[in-house]
């Protein structure tokens, strides 16, 4: 990539999570699903300058690989930054000292691709409200890519703020018609249609993909329904979406080595979490030893509860000091060689680098990629190759 993402795309794309503006979320639902993911990803890009910087830059080719598109698909991108610039955003609020304050402004002031580059800019009174701190809804991108329809994820952003609330209020079925970007359609005047075309796909998706379960529930007037409010719980089952994959302690060579061994990812953490690092260390060096270790992940589980670092004599082979194996030692150089390629890449090279990677998977194999990243053992031989690729003669021992 260019060096556009090096100066630009650090900072606040260093988040998982965007903030949004109440304003902002009301007036978005007209959207379509890749113009409403383009305008987090955007909001995200530009967040920590929004008020210092008329003029946000990303990179074009990465842009499109982060939101999903293909990546030299310019045709779509064009269309979806052309309806960003051609939809209305109206916030109704109250200000600072209570008085009621009504807006309108386009989403995008402008936006322009040129050199690669797809540079972007807010009107300042838009700018004002989309960098208040006071009243926002925390939107993970892990998560919004995951929707494929844009109604299921307007109603996401607009539950998800009430998550600790436990519930949204009622709403007129007007305003929620307007949320759900369906208020200019007659066919949706009639709540049977509503409910079956809207309401209930958008729930079911909300409630499979995301990080919160949502429960709809009705007030009529007479014989007609005249507002709707939704209970909001977390979703302990899909909880795991808010880990930002690829940091943290998997960015560890600790973890890098027990992978490596055939520990899984879920109990490599289980351990990180309950021991000292340095306790692990040493008994990953212990077990290393030991050559000829038929099952290493046992060995590793009956390691770390005894202590064998601190016994004179190893309890399975009391003569054995060899070192690891030829094929785990390559097997560890390599996966922590990965790690440190991918800790250097800016946080939306990084995500199109698992989403090109992706696109090469399928079954077991992609499953198994999701869950692990780049520790994905069912992968490791296509992971080589695939940074072999992205850096020729990075897994060259170093002769020095």
């Amino acid at each position: 990539m260019n060096d556009i993402e090096k100066d630009r795309l650090t900072g606040s794309l260093r988040r998982g999570a965007v903030k949004k503006n109440v304003a902002a979320i009301h007036v978005s639902g007209k959207l379509t699903l890749l113009q409403r993911k383009l305008s987090n990803v955007l909001l995200l890009n530009a967040y920590d300058t929004l008020i210092s910087q008329q003029v946000h830059q990303i990179d074009a080719r990465t842009l499109c690989m982060m939101i999903g598109y293909n990546s030299n698909d310019m045709e779509t991108l064009k269309q979806s930054l052309r309806g960003l610039a051609e939809t209305v955003a109206e916030w109704d609020m109250l200000d600072e000292e209570g008085r009621q304050e009504w807006g309108v402004s386009s989403l995008l002031s402008y936006a322009k691709l040129k050199g690669g580059v797809c540079e972007y800019a807010y009107s300042p009174a838009l700018a004002q409200k989309l960098d208040d701190p006071k009243i926002f809804a925390l939107i993970n991108l892990n998560i919004q890519r995951r929707f494929t329809s844009g109604h299921a994820l307007a109603l996401y952003e607009n539950c998800y703020r009430f998550v600790r609330t436990g519930s949204t209020g009622w709403w007129s079925l007007d305003l929620f018609r307007r949320l759900m970007g369906v208020s200019g359609s007659p066919y949706y005047d009639v709540y049977k249609h509503l409910n079956a075309k809207i309401i209930k796909p958008a729930v079911a998706e909300v409630n499979k993909t995301s990080n919160i379960v949502v429960t709809p529930e009705t007030k009529r007037m007479g014989r007609s329904v005249s507002e709707i409010r939704f209970k909001i719980a977390e979703n302990p089952q899909l909880s795991i979406l808010d880990l930002d994959d690829g940091s943290g302690l998997r960015n560890s060579d600790i973890y890098a080595r027990m992978r490596a061994l055939g520990v899984s990812d879920r109990l490599a953490l289980q351990w990180m979490k309950e021991h000292d690092e340095t306790y692990v260390r040493k008994q990953l060096d212990y077990v290393a030893g030991q050559g000829g270790v038929k099952n290493p992940v046992s060995y590793l589980t009956a390691a770390l509860k005894q202590d064998y670092s601190g016994a004179q004599v190893s309890p399975r082979n009391p003569t054995s000091n060899k070192p690891m194996s030829a094929d785990t030692a390559e097997r560890v150089r390599k996966l922590g060689i990965i790690q440190s390629m991918a800790a250097a890449r800016s946080p939306t090279q990084r995500d199109a680098d698992r989403r090109l990677f992706m696109s090469k998977l399928d079954g077991a194999a992609l499953l198994d990629f999701e869950n692990h990243g780049w520790m994905s053992a069912l992968n490791f031989k296509l992971i080589v190759a695939f940074w072999s690729d992205i850096a020729p003669g990075a897994f060259e021992p170093d002769l020095a």
